[in-house]
């Protein structure tokens, strides 16, 4: 496709390309079952917790972008003359990865007693910006964008991606304030799905130019990469942006009550050290070597810092850039929602807690009946964690006109 006529043709283009789309996840669907048949594919792509040497081969990638071309375009407010000045890149600068293992780490007494399932991630720790596949430099060219809706997917995960879309992720102005959203992706886990899966994403991302992807490896430990991927990124283009909602694909997010708490800091003139959520304190690493969240003790011991949970928090973009600057000075961890907890800390600031941003459900008990209650998801602001056909369902019940919720509800 020439990305030079896309704009001219994406009337054309949309409901050939959204048939190609399903047809891809068909076929996608179809080589998952037989990949999970003969135990091949799959089970590697669920398991896998980090790249492994596939990550830090010496490639360059063209950066696609919706303005076909690999330059970014001219921002305005003469933010690039500001970022030159600071040292800042005007654009992505990550155009080449030959990231080696730190071989220094492996004559460490510690590192002989570490579990094996973190010894990639130390010896890779320090392999911190990667190239884009995908990028969307203009997402905030005009410089008027209020809240930029930032949602953290995986290639695979297509369905839940267009029931944002269709919801609280969908881009639209509100009494005059621009809400935009992007997905952040990695690259599809090494196996013979991974050039549809590639190609697949390329498709999705050419209808609705929405997602930003990095050449590293879509696992569980890589998701600080991430986080601080990103802060550079919304350095680099996004910096004018007011506010960022962080989240994942599997909550609900009442907008309504985002864009009214954002304008109560507002008013308070609270707003520029703004990081609010569900926030955890006094939590120690868990030693369950079952759990998704193990920590070995030689990787650290000592207790966390406060932090939200991950599944949706709010910041300001102030916070933003600041958090930027010290995380580039601190130890990648694999937990990324305990990383932006130490970044916090590294400054001296600690997360707000707020009781709409229920990050593990409106109660803990995932089959109690008001986890269903539609009277909360109107008084709330996140809730976690809905399937793609859940959200669809409370997002249109929650905004029936008929619903009447007596008074507003607690639990």
């Amino acid at each position: 496709m020439d990305h030079c006529f896309r704009r001219k043709r994406v009337g054309l283009l949309k409901p050939l390309l959204s048939l190609s789309l399903v047809f891809a996840s068909f076929l996608m669907i179809h080589k998952l079952k037989l990949a999970e048949k003969d135990g091949v594919g799959v089970k590697r792509m669920r398991d896998a917790v980090w790249c492994g040497s596939e990550c830090f081969s010496f490639k360059k990638r063209v950066v696609k972008n919706s303005l076909g071309s690999s330059e970014s375009p001219v921002l305005s407010n003469g933010l690039d003359a500001q970022r030159v000045s600071k040292g800042t890149p005007a654009s992505w600068d990550a155009q080449v990865l030959n990231c080696s293992e730190d071989a220094s780490v492996r004559t460490q007494d510690w590192f002989g007693r570490l579990d094996p399932r973190f010894h990639q991630f130390v010896l890779h720790r320090h392999c911190r910006y990667f190239p884009m596949l995908i990028n969307h430099p203009e997402k905030c060219a005009d410089g008027e964008v209020q809240l930029l809706m930032v949602v953290k997917s995986v290639i695979e995960q297509h369905d839940r991606r267009e029931a944002v879309r269709k919801t609280w992720g969908k881009e639209h102005t509100v009494d005059g304030k621009k809400i935009k959203t992007l997905f952040l992706l990695g690259s599809p886990a090494t196996g013979k799905d991974t050039k549809n899966l590639q190609k697949l994403i390329e498709y999705e991302d050419m209808i609705y130019g929405d997602i930003l992807q990095w050449d590293f490896m879509d696992t569980f430990f890589n998701l600080t990469l991430k986080e601080v991927n990103f802060l550079k990124w919304f350095n680099i283009y996004c910096s004018g942006v007011q506010f960022i909602f962080k989240g994942d694909d599997d909550v609900f997010v009442n907008t309504h009550n985002l864009l009214q708490l954002i304008d109560f800091r507002v008013e308070e003139r609270k707003e520029a050290e703004l990081f609010v959520g569900d926030t955890i304190s006094k939590a120690i690493p868990i030693r369950n070597r079952q759990s998704k969240y193990y920590i070995p003790k030689e990787l650290y011991d000592k207790p966390y810092p406060p932090y939200v949970g991950g599944g949706g928090f709010l910041m300001s973009s102030q916070l933003a850039r600041r958090l930027f600057v010290v995380s580039e000075d601190l130890e990648l961890y694999p937990i990324d929602d305990v990383f932006l907890g130490m970044c916090l800390q590294k400054l001296q600031l600690a997360p707000e807690m707020h009781p709409g941003f229920r990050t593990f459900g409106i109660t803990r008990r995932r089959v109690s009946p008001m986890n269903g209650e539609p009277c909360f998801y109107k008084n709330l602001i996140v809730v976690h964690k809905l399937s793609a056909q859940e959200l669809l369902r409370m997002w249109s019940v929650v905004h029936n006109e008929d619903l009447i919720c007596a008074q507003r509800v607690s639990v």
